[in-house]
């Protein structure tokens, strides 16, 4: 590969990654008691079947379950004249009389809901297509020891105090079956409260071979929504919950009472109960 190659293959890398911490938002609401609800979630870009531009808004559902209020905020960020970002969280109306306004999954710990974000705020939103469906692992060979990314806010903290989220990374620690087989794959990575709802996804440049050109290999492969402990331990594997599910939770917008394909039920590993990874702040994080 010639070095223009090279740089141009890193280059997208690192758009893709800018593009998914652009749409990526902290979620947050401090209950009357003081606990302090902190989630991640991410913008997708999902026009309405009629084709009117749409912003959805995708998290882990146990985050919008512990937030017991009617709004939750977004922390969205806006950029100045000055090309400086300030961080400038919205409110959104998450219930009504106490009942939810989010879709969730049936099955899988997976909600999404329409916002009005800042239109300048809209444009992040990550194209539907980004998502991983069914076969995508396949065709690209992704398996146990390939490295994935995560975003999010440990511990409800950001990378900076316009409200970015914080980018570290993890190993596929399992086998990666069809998502209907096995809704979800483990990630060696560490866990800590505020971490629920981010997205996971890969981004790499495959070398080139003599029968094909570099190859960019970038999209979000699901969502981290618990951590694996045992008894009192946590074994810092966290579990994605695959891309598939959150698909499925956004297509619910236009189709509220349809049921999906029969989806099996996991079975945990004898031992190793999950927990949750959202964060409470009592002033504690929590999610």
């Amino acid at each position: 590969m010639g070095a223009k190659g090279l740089v141009g293959a890193i280059s997208m890398t690192m758009d893709f990654s800018a593009a998914l911490m652009q749409a990526t938002v902290q979620v947050e609401q401090r209950l009357p008691n003081g606990v302090h609800i902190i989630g991640t979630g991410f913008l997708v870009d999902d026009p309405t079947p009629d084709g009117r531009p749409r912003t959805v808004l995708v998290t882990a559902n146990h985050v919008f379950d512990r937030m017991t209020e009617a709004q939750a905020h977004v922390g969205y960020r806006v950029q100045g004249k000055d090309g400086a970002w300030r961080y400038d969280p919205e409110p959104i109306v998450i219930r009504a009389h106490a009942a939810a306004l989010w879709t969730r999954n049936p099955d899988r710990d997976v909600a999404a809901i329409v916002v009005k974000a800042p239109a300048a705020f809209a444009k992040a939103a990550i194209p539907l297509s980004w998502l991983a469906g069914g076969d995508t692992y396949a065709k690209y060979g992704i398996g146990p020891g390939d490295e994935m990314m995560v975003l999010g806010y440990p511990q409800g903290l950001s990378a900076d105090s316009a409200g970015f989220p914080i980018l570290r990374s993890g190993r596929v620690a399992s086998l990666i079956d069809p998502p209907r087989e096995s809704p979800t794959f483990l990630l060696d990575f560490r866990v800590f409260p505020g971490n629920s709802g981010g997205p996971v996804y890969i981004s790499e440049t495959r070398p080139a071979s003599e029968a094909n050109p570099a190859e960019p290999v970038q999209f979000v492969t699901g969502m981290l929504t618990q951590q694996v402990e045992l008894g009192d331990v946590r074994l810092e594997i966290g579990i994605v919950t695959d891309a598939q599910f959150i698909r499925d939770t956004i297509a619910l917008l236009d189709r509220p009472h349809a049921a999906p394909d029969a989806m099996p039920t996991p079975v945990p590993t004898p031992g190793a109960p999950v927990t949750d990874a959202a964060a409470a702040v009592g002033d504690a994080v929590s999610d």
